[in-house]
């Protein structure tokens, strides 16, 4: 008796759950919320499955129920067995085709849905004068930060993602360590980054980022990868076409500049002599670094990917990033700055100096 209250008690949590989780979507990180061609099918697959496994549900509850009623020891008593339906030709058709029809009714979209999504042929079209068509990104997956190069753009970034909208953009997936997921969750299904092979496929975006919460998607690493793998974020930034192009031409024409101000430019000779050797501040070129590039820092809305883009985030990430990522690969200050930590007035240089490292203003 008692284990039969437990489960009623379990499932009335669980149906409760439910109705509260059901409006924790959001459309800047929801599957339900789909931002793209490639995320609706894939909602559409999701809805197709779950419709089929809540009729087999429902039916099989239905026989259940009837079952019980028709038969019950109050109605037909004690020593009455129901007529036994043992080798029933017409029952084992019904059970045998209509899980089969079944299967084909997911099966069929599916494998269209997966060939059509997995077409990258369109990565490799030219234009009359020879130059690729389409936009195509080279994820490096790293323990814990993402490296996105435009191989036939010639730029290079971190952490977040631009793209262009109402068109495909083609990613080619590698990890630089361990395995890794990239994931996009309101534009599509994640797929590995593996060290060993290069997975492909392409994700489309119909509207500007600009009006979600902080005016970017977010994307998750989907795998776990190591203690700091729920802390492995990243932002995407859609763009209409023409604003991308001024996006792209801002970042070709980045360079290392004298900031303003006596203390950005303190800043920047202690970048300089401590991080320069892992970190490159100018978006052009075919990488990026031992470290994520910073060539946009100033215009992202993280620091370290999750937490808030605040001079005092950027002061704690640099003095100590092991407590706030643990097992990431950055040095503590002592190891590139002489054996010291950064004084406060070093941090607030180098804060000012990094904030100030731009391609949007």
């Amino acid at each position: 008796m008692m284990k039969g209250i437990k489960k009623w008690r379990l499932f009335s949590l669980l149906t409760a759950l439910m109705v509260f989780l059901s409006g924790c979507g959001e459309e800047h990180l929801s599957t339900l919320t789909p931002a793209g061609q490639v995320g609706r099918d894939q909602l559409d697959l999701m809805v197709l499955s779950t419709a089929i496994m809540v009729l087999v549900i429902i039916v099989v509850m239905i026989v259940y129920v009837l079952a019980i009623v028709k038969f019950r020891r109050s109605k037909v008593g004690e020593n009455v067995i129901p007529k036994q339906v043992e080798g029933s030709h017409k029952l084992e058709l019904i059970w045998t085709i209509v899980p089969i029809i079944l299967l084909l009714i997911l099966t069929v979209p599916t494998v269209v849905s997966t060939y059509k999504l997995a077409d990258v042929s369109g990565m490799d079209t030219v234009d009359a004068k020879g130059n690729k068509t389409a936009v195509t990104v080279n994820v490096k997956a790293n323990l814990y930060w993402w490296e996105f190069e435009y191989p036939d753009l010639g730029i290079v970034t971190a952490q977040e993602l631009v793209v262009p909208t109402q068109e495909k953009v083609y990613f080619n997936l590698k990890a630089a360590d361990v395995k890794h997921s990239f994931w996009i969750p309101a534009a599509g299904g994640k797929l590995d980054t593996n060290v060993d092979n290069l997975n492909k496929f392409y994700l489309t975006f119909d509207n500007p980022s600009e009006s979600l919460q902080d005016g970017v998607f977010y994307g998750k690493c989907a795998e776990l990868c190591g203690p700091s793998h729920a802390l492995m974020d990243f932002k995407v930034k859609s763009l209409d076409r023409d604003d991308f192009d001024a996006w792209v031409a801002d970042m070709k024409a980045s360079k290392e500049e004298t900031p303003e101000g006596d203390v950005a430019q303190q800043g920047q000779e202690i970048f300089n002599t401590s991080c320069i050797a892992c970190h490159a501040v100018s978006g052009a070129g075919s990488t990026g670094g031992v470290g994520p590039n910073l060539a946009t820092f100033g215009d992202r809305n993280r620091v370290a990917g999750f937490m808030e883009h605040t001079p005092e985030n950027i002061k704690a990430w640099i003095s100590d990033p092991e407590k706030h990522k643990p097992g990431n690969l950055m040095p503590q200050p002592k190891e590139i700055n002489n054996g010291k930590d950064f004084t406060d007035q070093e941090l607030t240089a180098l804060t000012e100096y990094l904030m100030g490292l731009s391609v949007e203003d």
